[in-house]
């Protein structure tokens, strides 16, 4: 049966690979960097990504709440907003399947997708933690972007659904669960450029002491989209906290200014 071995939390700021191709040795490098050490030392089978959408994948006219990539591959970013190469990704077709079976089953109306792109939401932290796309990825859309979000506990909820999918897969395999997103972002608009250090000291103190009741009793739509307009984006984070339970992170290293932080969970 499959096995999950950790899970990571990282941002996909569009401006990050020049950055870094810039600066080979500068904060956001060095930190990428660390958090891709931790996942080539567990050498997962599967990836199992939470993310959300920039509109790019789905528009107005047809936006999932909840959503499973399900094919044999994808490619991307299928936006012009991240300056990486374009790449082919291999999808665990199996797996996702089996994650939209149970999500059935345990009452989660999980929307599917069997022909799809992706932005630079998941091709970004792909392109600094497996370069070589030599990991497959179960890609989970989350809607964090575009109000009414989901609530923070059905966020949650759907990571405690996505663990149990796993450990029923019979698959011999190593999973890995990845977080996409920030805590405190505004793209765009008369506030772009915000960042709401006391949301952001919130969020990071409850990931610290894996605090998960407070951080889902107060991670309200009302407060994330006071934290920015796309700082929905923590619903990814929630769901990765329901995959891995009350764990304490191994590694958790917050870029203030830029409102999000890198976090590794391991217990091997």
């Amino acid at each position: 049966m499959a096995e999950i071995v950790a899970g990571f939390g990282v941002p996909h700021t569009p401006m990050a690979p020049a950055q870094v191709e810039q600066d080979p040795n500068g904060e956001t490098a060095q930190l990428y960097r660390a958090v891709a050490e931790h996942l080539a030392a567990v050498d997962p089978d599967v990836l199992v990504v939470f993310d959300s959408d920039h509109l790019n994948t789905f528009f107005f006219n047809n936006l999932p709440t909840f959503c499973v990539g399900i094919a044999p591959r994808t490619a991307g970013p299928n936006d012009s907003n991240a300056k990486i190469p374009r790449y082919q990704v291999p999808v665990s077709e199996p797996l996702a399947r089996t994650v939209q079976r149970t999500g059935l089953g345990q009452g989660f109306d999980l929307a599917l997708s069997q022909e799809f792109e992706v932005d630079h939401s998941i091709l970004v932290p792909l392109h600094f933690l497996t370069p070589r796309m030599q990991v497959p990825i179960v890609p989970v859309f989350v809607n964090g972007l575009a109000p009414p979000l989901p609530l923070a506990r059905r966020c949650y909820a759907l990571g405690t659904m996505v663990r149990a999918a796993i450990e029923a897969w019979p698959e011999r395999a190593r999973v890995a669960i990845l977080a996409s997103g920030s805590f405190s972002l505004e793209v765009a608009g008369p506030r772009v450029g915000i960042t709401d250090y006391a949301w952001l000291d919130t969020v990071l103190r409850c990931l610290r002491r894996a605090q998960v009741r407070s951080l889902l009793e107060q991670a309200t739509e009302e407060r994330l989209l006071a934290a920015g307009n796309v700082s929905g984006e923590l619903l990814n984070w929630i769901a990765l906290l329901g995959v891995l339970g009350k764990r304490r992170p191994v590694l958790l290293e917050p870029q203030p200014a830029q409102g999000h932080a890198y976090g590794v969970w391991r217990w091997d």
